[in-house]
């Protein structure tokens, strides 16, 4: 359904950014590139990531997919030493608070819900499209509260339209503002909620329903 080998054109999906203003960033337990303790403080993690977008000349921080992170570790919500669940399914957009999310295809509301645990997604919307007679689904996380309060299930998105705001620690879940963006092929019973992170038991099966999203964002 979506063809790795064919490098899809890019496409900005925090709105008024070009190919340039985007900067990888690895924040893998292994070699981040901001110490984990900093990680771990939402508002130091803004200002780290505000310094790290000024020295290289960039807007929008983006990386994770399957990045195994230690952030994970300050709440429970990821489960236990066992069974920890720290490998990233999705591409975090690190950006300014209240940046708009443009939606990358066109889709209906499936479902939102404001997954509010410590640690978790905060505001989030899923949407439904088909390519080729086969549905999928992009979930939102870290949206602002008033992302989620005017939309309906079935609403229509059209690529290019403004579908939500990034928000801020005191909203997203306890991060430092950015949009984490995530393909799943299927959703199963989910609703307004998907796993973004899984333990490392269950990374194949994981990885193979949830592709990475650079390569369908030409980055």
């Amino acid at each position: 359904m979506f063809d790795s080998s064919h490098h899809a054109p890019f496409f900005p999906i925090i709105k008024n950014t070009s190919r340039s203003d985007y900067i990888s960033l690895n924040l893998s337990s292994d070699s981040s590139e901001i110490s984990v303790e900093v990680q771990k403080n939402s508002e130091q993690m803004n200002k780290e990531i505000v310094r790290f977008l000024k020295d290289k000349n960039g807007s929008v921080a983006y990386g994770g997919y399957l990045e195994k992170r230690t952030l994970y570790d300050r709440s429970d919500h990821f489960g236990s030493f066992k069974e920890k669940r720290n490998i990233h399914l999705g591409t975090d957009f690190w950006c300014e608070e209240r940046s708009i999310v443009s939606c990358p295809y066109n889709g209906v509301v499936h479902s939102f819900k404001d997954n509010d645990n410590y640690g978790d997604y905060g505001p989030t919307i899923i949407l439904k499209h088909s390519n080729k007679d086969r549905l999928f689904y992009t979930l939102y996380g870290h949206l602002t509260t008033g992302s989620i309060s005017n939309i309906n299930i079935g609403d229509v998105f059209n690529k290019g339209d403004d579908l939500a705001k990034v928000g801020n620690h005191n909203e997203n879940g306890n991060y430092a503002p950015h949009l984490h963006f995530q393909i799943i092929l299927d959703i199963g019973e989910y609703v307004g909620d998907y796993p973004g992170v899984c333990s490392r038991q269950n990374k194949r099966a994981y990885s193979e329903n949830c592709i990475d999203p650079k390569t369908v964002l030409g980055l």
